[in-house]
């Protein structure tokens, strides 16, 4: 599996992204929307955005683990937020860097007015190329 990061100098700095992700592999593995939910279902968090933003990734590494991927073979994650407003990136960025590192593959961010799962205020999907 190999993936190239590009990130063109006439576009604005990619800090927690990479702009354009070039895959090359023979498998594809697309993680669905990961929320903050216990692996009873439970949610995690309540209310407390950061709680809910580290079990969403979190849960996203656990289901990339059992499909023995790495993060650092995915090449593109969704991330959707609740009443979405610049308060919610630093915890976004906290709890991808728990998962993540410092790898960054291309990303979506995008507001939403509700989830699917009652309480949930992110979801995170994945696709990865191994």
């Amino acid at each position: 599996m190999t993936l190239w990061h590009i990130n063109p100098d006439d576009l604005a700095p990619a800090q927690t992204y990479s702009h354009v992700v070039i895959a090359a592999g023979t498998r594809l593995v697309f993680v669905s929307g990961q929320v903050a939910e216990d692996r009873d279902g439970n949610l995690v968090g309540g209310d407390d955005f950061s709680a809910q933003a580290r079990q969403a990734f979190a849960n996203v590494g656990r289901a990339l683990a059992a499909a023995d991927v790495r993060p650092a073979h995915v090449a593109k994650l969704t991330i959707f937020v609740v009443g979405y407003g610049p308060e919610h990136l630093p915890p976004i960025r906290a709890a991808r860097a728990a998962v993540f590192g410092d790898y960054k593959p291309a990303d979506a961010l995008v507001g939403v007015q509700s989830l699917a799962h009652p309480g949930c205020l992110i979801e995170v999907e994945a696709v990865a190329v191994v």
